[in-house]
C-alpha cells in the first residue's frame, strides 16, 4: 500500500492572514489536518477536500493528547494513504516539536515536508511595534523557553545576562518572576525594559511594558495571562513611533456581522483590517426558487426595454441563470437600473454598467429616477426575493407593464453553538444589511443571549432596516448615512470616534 504524505505547516502567530501561501495551499488539499491550540480556527474554513479535522491542543498540565501520541497519530493517517497537515501555531521548528514529529515520520518511511511559519517572537513583537533587532539598539535576537523540560532544570542566566541583543522568552508567563531575578542576579541592568505581549497578532492583543526592577518587586499583573510574549531589551523604546496595530481605529472592537456568509467577504475584510474581532453570524442564506419561470422570462428578454436588480443576490442569480442558455449579448438592449453601489459594482464583474443608480440608494429614489426614463411603452422584468417591498413594482405599474419575478429567497442560516457562544456580553456592535439579517438573527438566540447583547450597538445599513429594527422593538442603534458596506464601516467609525 502506498502511504500518504505529511505537511508539517506554520500556521503563523494568530492573525490567519500571516499564513504562508504554500501552508494555505497545503490546508486546501489535506485530507486530515491536525491542529493546535494556537493555529487560528478560521484556517480550517480555507479546507476544499472536508478533510478529518482532529484538535490535539495543549496547555500548561492540560493536553488533549500527549506529544507522543499525537507524533503516532500522523503516522497512524499517513499510513492510511491520506494527505495530512500538522498545523501548527507559529513555526513548526521553534518551541513546535516538529522536529520530534519528522523524526518519527523519517523512522517509519512516512514522506513529509516542512512547511514554515512566522514565529510568534518576531512577529508579535512587530505587532506590537517593537523590533527584534536594531541597528542602534541590538544586534543579536534569541529565542528562549520560558518552560522548560524539568522543573529542576534552569536557563544559563549567566549567559543570557550578559548578551546586548533582544531576548523573547516563549511560555515564560508562570516563571516570569524567577527569569527577572535570575538576569537581575547575573548583572543584568534593573531599568532594561520589558514588554509583556498577550495575544499576538489578535484583535485583542495588548502589550504592558515595565522594566526588570519592577517585574522583581511586584511580579505581572494579574491580567496578564497565556499565551504571553515577554522581550526584553533597548528596542522597547521605539514602540512610540513603531506601534501601528494596537492604534487601529478599530482595535479591539468585538464586531457581529449578520448578512448571508456569500456577500459578507468585502465588510469582514473592511472590518478586520481596521482592526476589528469580527464574528460572522449569517442570519440568513440564499436559495434560489422559481428557476423555470425564469428561464422563460429570459427567453423572452427582446420584449423587454428595461431591467431592475434590487440586490447582489439578484444579479448574481440572475446572470447565473442567463449564462446557462445564452451569453451577455442577450441584455445588450435592456437599460439596467440598480438600488445601491454594491449591487452596481456586482454588475460590473459581468462586465456591465448601470445606466440608472439613484443617488440615495433605496427603492423609493430608483422609482423617481427610473420615471425619467421610462414611458407606456416601456416594459420592465424585476428579478428579486420573494418578500421583496413591491414599491417598485406598484410606482411603475402606473406608468408601464412591470414584470416581478422572485428569483430567490432569505431563509434562516442554521449556526452552530461555537458562533453562538462568542456572541457574549462583549460585542461591540451588531450590523444589519437588511430587514431579513435583523427579523432572523433575533429568532436565532436565546433569552439568555438576547440578554448578553444589551450593551452592543446596533448598526443599520439604511432607512428600510431601520423601520425593521424599530418593528422589533429596537430604538437605540446608528444608521449609515450612504446606504452601502462602506457606509455601515464608516458609521461604526463615527461612533468610536465620537467616543474618545
Amino acid at each position: 500500500m502506498k502511504y500518504g504524505k505529511v505537511y508539517l505547516v506554520g500556521a503563523g502567530p494568530g492573525d490567519e492572514s500571516l499564513i504562508t501561501i504554500k501552508g494555505l495551499n497545503a490546508i486546501k488539499e489535506a485530507e486530515v489536518i491536525v491542529y493546535d491550540r494556537l493555529a487560528n480556527p478560521e484556517l480550517l474554513n480555507h479546507s476544499t477536500k472536508n478533510p478529518e479535522l482532529i484538535y490535539v491542543g495543549k496547555a500548561s498540565k492540560d493536553h488533549t493528547m500527549t506529544q507522543e501520541n499525537i507524533s503516532q497519530l500522523l503516522v497512524d493517517k499517513a499510513k492510511e494513504g491520506k494527505i495530512v497537515v500538522r498545523l501548527k501555531g507559529g513555526d513548526p521548528y521553534v518551541f513546535g516539536r516538529g522536529g520530534e514529529e519528522g523524526e518519527l515520520l523519517y523512522d517509519n518511511k512516512i514522506e513529509f515536508e516542512v512547511i514554515p511559519g512566522i514565529t510568534s517572537g518576531i512577529g508579535g513583537l512587530a505587532y506590537a511595534g517593537i523590533p527584534i533587532t536594531h541597528r542602534g539598539h541590538a544586534s543579536s535576537l534569541h529565542l528562549i523557553t520560558g518552560h522548560l523540560k524539568s522543573e529542576e532544570d534552569e536557563l544559563n542566566y549567566e549567559a543570557l545576562a550578559k548578551l546586548d541583543g533582544t531576548l523573547v522568552f516563549y511560555m515564560g508567563v508562570s516563571n516570569a518572576k524567577f527569569i527577572v531575578k535570575g538576569l537581575l542576579k547575573e548583572g543584568k541592568n534593573p531599568s532594561t525594559p520589558v514588554a509583556i505581549v498577550s495575544l499576538a497578532t489578535l484583535p485583542e492583543q495588548s502589550t504592558f511594558i515595565t522594566d526588570l526592577k519592577t517585574i522583581d518587586e511586584n511580579g505581572l499583573p494579574s491580567h496578564i495571562k497565556p499565551p504571553s510574549l515577554i522581550a526584553i531589551g533597548t528596542t522597547i523604546a521605539l514602540r512610540d513611533k513603531l506601534n501601528f496595530f494596537e492604534k487601529k481605529p478599530l482595535h479591539s472592537k468585538k464586531i457581529v456581522v449578520t448578512r448571508a456568509r456569500a456577500q459578507s467577504s468585502l465588510l469582514v475584510s473592511r472590518l478586520k483590517d481596521l482592526g476589528a474581532r469580527v464574528i460572522e453570524c449569517p442570519s440568513i442564506k440564499i436559495s434560489p426558487v422559481n428557476e423555470e419561470l425564469l428561464a422563460k422570462e429570459i427567453n423572452e428578454l427582446r420584449e423587454y426595454t428595461h431591467i431592475i436588480f434590487t440586490s447582489q443576490n439578484a444579479v448574481n442569480i440572475f446572470m447565473e441563470n442567463l449564462m446557462n442558455v445564452k451569453d451577455i449579448r442577450a441584455i445588450s438592449h435592456l437599460k439596467i437600473g440598480v438600488v445601491g453601489s454594491s449591487t452596481a459594482k456586482e454588475l460590473l464583474k459581468y462586465s456591465l454598467k448601470a445606466d440608472i443608480l439613484p443617488e440615495r440608494f433605496i427603492a423609493e429614489s430608483l422609482a423617481d429616477e427610473m420615471k425619467k426614463h421610462i414611458d407606456k411603452s416601456s416594459k420592465i422584468l424585476i428579478p428579486c426575493a420573494e418578500g421583496a417591498r413591491n414599491v417598485l413594482k406598484e410606482t411603475l405599474g402606473e406608468i408601464c407593464e412591470v414584470k416581478e419575478v422572485k428569483i430567490y429567497k432569505n431563509e434562516i442560516e442554521v449556526i452552530g453553538d461555537e458562533i453562538k457562544d462568542s456572541i457574549d456580553d462583549k460585542v461591540d456592535f451588531i450590523t444589519f444589511t437588511s430587514s431579513s439579517t435583523v427579523n432572523h438573527f433575533y429568532s436565532m438566540l436565546d433569552d439568555s443571549q438576547k440578554e448578553n447583547i444589551k450593551r452592543a450597538k446596533l448598526v443599520s445599513i439604511g432607512p428600510i432596516t431601520s423601520n425593521t429594527l424599530r418593528d422589533n422593538g429596537f430604538t437605540d442603534y446608528i444608521e449609515a448615512e450612504k446606504h452601502d458596506i462602506e457606509g455601515v464601516v464608516n458609521a461604526i467609525l463615527n461612533e468610536v470616534k465620537s467616543h474618545e
